[in-house]
């Protein structure tokens, strides 16, 4: 029962999304965000108690019911005439929606919901967070672009997800502060071409699949965990610790194509700031990534032969190393692709 419960609760998150990211008015857009936050609230809580879930849920609803609150009033004034400044007074109220759609995206200055609520969760709900919760806002912020708001968002986001995950001890809160980087990146993406930013949302939704995955079959939530990755066997542990760098965007892995895509984008726009700002802050969140492999690699590498296939036989473990190798030969491959056509 509480699986078909669960399954009907996963269609209406779906069913939502698909009702904003297809409607053509804001009341339209703004109900398909309210029936997607109202079915991930109960996914949210899993079968077992656990009051870190509760609380990252109360905090989750609080923050999405304040910012559907503030953009409900912001489509009833945008609708109504008043008789002073017109330009002056839709500036501020496209504004105000913009920052509530940033609200529910997670995106810096307003993310300081986001690496709390992904505490508290599993893998799998931390996943659909992190990718599929972020299509709905992310498509209206698309309607609705402010330029000078874009660039402020855009270098706090980089400069936030790349400074908040320097001392995190917590692989959830180290992939949140990941995820509000590149939700930078989407923004600048965005912000430049139309398509661009669907294609880095793609290609990261599934660098971050192949990751969580891992850490959701291996049950790791601490970065003192993976010490313990000496039972694993070595070729598991080589993809996943390859697979963090192709999602910090270290060449020649698949994670680097979304980011050369906005890299050549910034240059023929003559944006040199931007690329600088956000080249700089990609390189201090590789610098997190490589900490985590060479504390491994190097600090503590105990290897015992009797324990080297240790989960390396569950049956998740082929569709999970095929993301993984799509992950780090994807640039390879879509290259001698694009050579052979």
């Amino acid at each position: 029962m509480k699986k078909i419960s669960n399954n009907i609760f996963f269609l209406m998150l779906i069913f939502g999304t698909l009702i904003t990211i297809s409607s053509n008015s804001w009341f339209s857009a703004w109900m398909g965000l309210e029936i997607n936050l109202l079915s991930f609230i109960p996914l949210m809580n899993d079968s077992k108690k656990n009051l870190m879930n509760s609380e990252s849920s109360l905090k989750y609803f609080l923050t999405q019911a304040f910012a559907s609150s503030i953009l409900l009033f912001s489509i009833i004034i945008l609708l109504m005439n008043f008789n002073f400044n017109k330009i002056i007074f839709e500036n501020f109220n496209n504004l105000m929606i913009l920052s509530t759609l940033m609200l529910k995206s997670g995106a810096a200055p307003f993310h300081f919901w986001f690496p709390g609520v992904m505490e508290g969760l599993s893998w799998i709900n931390n996943l659909i967070l992190m990718t599929w919760q972020k299509i709905a806002p992310l498509m209206l912020i698309s309607y609705n672009m402010n330029y000078n708001f874009f660039i402020i968002s855009i270098i706090l986001s980089m400069f936030i997800g790349a400074m908040g995950g320097l001392n995190q001890t917590s692989l959830r809160k180290l992939m949140a502060f990941s995820s509000i980087n590149h939700l930078g990146w989407m923004l600048m993406a965005m912000m430049n071409n139309e398509i661009l930013w669907f294609i880095y949302f793609m290609l990261y939704s599934f660098l971050s699949m192949s990751i969580i995955l891992m850490f959701n079959n291996f049950k790791l939530f601490h970065f003192n965990q993976i010490y313990n990755f000496s039972l694993m066997n070595s070729t598991i542990k080589f993809f996943m610790f390859l697979n963090l760098l192709s999602l910090g965007g270290l060449p020649p892995f698949l994670g680097f194509l979304p980011k050369w895509l906005v890299i050549q984008n910034l240059m023929y726009n003559n944006q040199y700031f931007l690329l600088f700002m956000s080249l700089y802050f990609t390189l201090i969140t590789l610098y997190f990534y490589l900490r985590m492999s060479y504390s491994i690699y190097m600090l503590n590498f105990n290897k015992n032969s009797w324990m080297l296939m240790n989960n390396f036989s569950n049956k998740n473990m082929t569709f999970i190393l095929t993301m993984n190798f799509f992950s780090i030969m994807g640039l390879m491959i879509i290259s001698l692709i694009y050579l052979i056509l």
